[in-house]
C-alpha cells in the first residue's frame, strides 16, 4: 500500500512529531511505501508559545520527508495536492491536533480527497485550551475526512457529536514509545549523569506544562506526602511559571521539587526516564498522554488520572491502588482527576510497594502493529 503522512516530523520537536516518525517506520517496516509530507514552517513565530519548535536533541527521531507545507502560503497547499494526485497513492493520512492547520488541510483534503482516500488521525478532536471558533474549524476539517482514527473512547464520542454521519471510526490507543536510545542507563548510571541523589525515590512529571496536565494538583499533593521522594519536573512551561514558582514556595517544597523549565533534548529525557522511580500524570484534561506512552516504554509505574489511563494502549490494565498494580508489574494506579489528597494517597502507597515492583518495558512494537493493521484495515477500502 501507498501512504502518505501529513504531519510535523524532525526538524520539529514534540510527541507528535515523534509519534509521526514512529508511525512512519513501522509502515515502512511492515512493507508499505511511505511517503510523510512535512512543513516548511510550523507556526509562525510570534505564535508559538515556546522558545522554539525545533527539536535541539543530538541523537533525534528522525524519518525522510518532503517539507512542502506552509499555514499561512496557499500556494504550497497546491503543491503538495498535486505532488500527492501525480504519485500513487492509496491514502493520506493527516495528523489533526489543533485547528490553528484547518485552512490548508482542509483545502488540501479537498483538492484531494475524489481520487485519494482521505484519513484523519485524531490526537485531540479540539485544541486543548479551546476558543470559540475552534468547533466549527474542526467541523469544517474534519468533514473532509473519510475514515477516521482516534486513541480513546470519548474523543469517539466527541466526533460523532461533531460529525453524526462520521461511520468509519477506528478506536486505536496511543502506542507504547520505544525508549529514546537502545542504550540502557541503570538508575544509579542515569542518576550519576543527571547529579541526582541514588538513594532517594524520584518521580516525574514529562512534558510541556500548560493548564490541562495538572501540575499545580501535584505540587499540592506533594506537600502531604509523608515519605521521602524528590518530583522532577521537566519540560517547558507554556504558562506563567512564577505561579508554580511561588506555590513550591509557600509549601515549602524547594527541597524535594527541581524544575526544569525548558525542552528536554532525547538523550536527557533517556537519562530522566531511566533515572525515575515512577511517572506521575495528573491530567485534568486532554485525550492522552505521551509522556505515559513513555513510561510504558521505559517500563515505569504510573500515577494517572481516568484522562490518561482512557488513552492507553490494548493489553494495559491500570489499577485502582498501587498494592493491585504491584501484584501486575508495569502497571498504573488511577487516581481522580483535581484531587491532591488521593495523589498524596496515592504516591505514598506507590512508594511503599516499590520494593515489590519488577517493571518491565511494554511491548512497544506490538502497539505500533496494531496502529498499522487499523490504518491497513482503511487502505483495504477504496473509494
Amino acid at each position: 500500500m501507498n501512504v502518505t503522512l501529513i504531519g510535523p516530523v524532525y526538524p520539529y520537536r514534540g510527541g507528535i512529531a515523534h509519534y509521526n516518525a514512529s508511525l512512519a517506520q513501522a509502515l515502512a517496516d511492515a512493507g508499505h511505501s511511505v511517503r510523510l509530507i512535512s512543513f516548511r514552517r510550523q507556526y509562525p513565530t510570534r505564535l508559538y508559545p515556546g522558545e522554539s519548535d525545533k527539536d535541539p536533541s543530538s541523537e533525534p527521531i528522525r524519518f525522510p520527508a518532503e517539507y512542502q507545507l506552509d499555514p499561512l502560503y496557499p500556494w504550497t497547499w497546491l503543491h503538495a495536492a498535486r505532488t500527492i494526485r501525480r504519485q500513487p497513492t492509496d491514502l493520506v493520512v493527516f495528523h489533526w491536533w489543533t485547528t490553528f492547520w484547518a485552512p490548508a488541510y482542509t483545502s488540501l483534503a479537498w483538492l484531494i480527497r475524489r481520487k485519494v482516500k482521505v484519513a484523519y488521525l485524531i490526537h485531540n478532536v479540539f485544541p486543548h485550551e479551546a476558543k470559540a471558533w475552534d468547533r466549527w474549524m474542526a467541523r469544517t476539517t474534519l468533514n473532509q475526512g473519510q475514515a477516521f482514527i482516534v486513541q480513546a473512547p470519548h474523543e469517539r464520542e466527541r466526533l460523532s457529536k461533531l460529525i453524526p454521519t462520521s461511520s468509519q471510526v477506528f478506536v486505536s490507543p496511543l502506542p507504547a514509545f520505544h525508549p529514546f536510545s537502545k542504550q540502557p542507563l541503570s538508575k544509579v548510571q542515569a542518576r550519576q549523569l543527571l547529579g541526582l541523589p541514588e538513594d532517594q525515590p524520584m518521580l516525574l512529571f514529562f512534558g510541556i506544562v500548560r493548564p490541562y496536565k495538572g501540575l499545580k494538583y501535584l505540587i499540592e499533593a506533594l506537600a502531604s506526602v509523608q515519605k521521602p521522594v524528590h518530583l522532577i519536573v521537566a519540560g517547558e512551561f507554556w504558562e506563567d511559571v512564577t505561579v508554580y514558582q511561588q506555590q513550591i514556595e509557600s509549601r515549602a517544597l524547594s527541597q524535594k521539587l527541581t524544575l526544569l523549565n525548558r525542552y528536554i533534548p532525547n538523550e536527557e529525557a533517556h537519562r530522566l526516564f531511566s533515572a525515575a522511580d515512577g511517572l506521575v500524570a495528573p491530567y485534568v484534561g486532554g485525550t492522552q498522554s505521551g509522556a505515559a506512552g513513555l513510561a510504558l516504554g521505559y517500563g515505569l509505574p504510573m500515577i494517572i488520572t481516568d484522562r490518561v489511563a482512557a488513552g492507553l494502549p490494548e493489553g494495559f490494565r491500570s489499577e485502582r491502588t498501587s498494592e493491585a498494580a504491584a501484584r501486575n508489574p508495569g502497571y498504573a494506579h488511577i487516581v481522580p482527576a483535581a484531587d491532591p489528597q488521593a495523589l498524596a494517597q496515592a504516591i505514598d502507597s506507590l512508594l511503599t510497594c516499590l520494593p515489590l515492583l519488577t517493571t518491565a518495558p511494554f511491548a512497544a512494537a506490538e502497539d505500533w502493529a496494531r496502529l498499522v493493521h487499523v490504518i491497513e484495515e482503511i487502505g483495504r477500502e477504496k473509494l
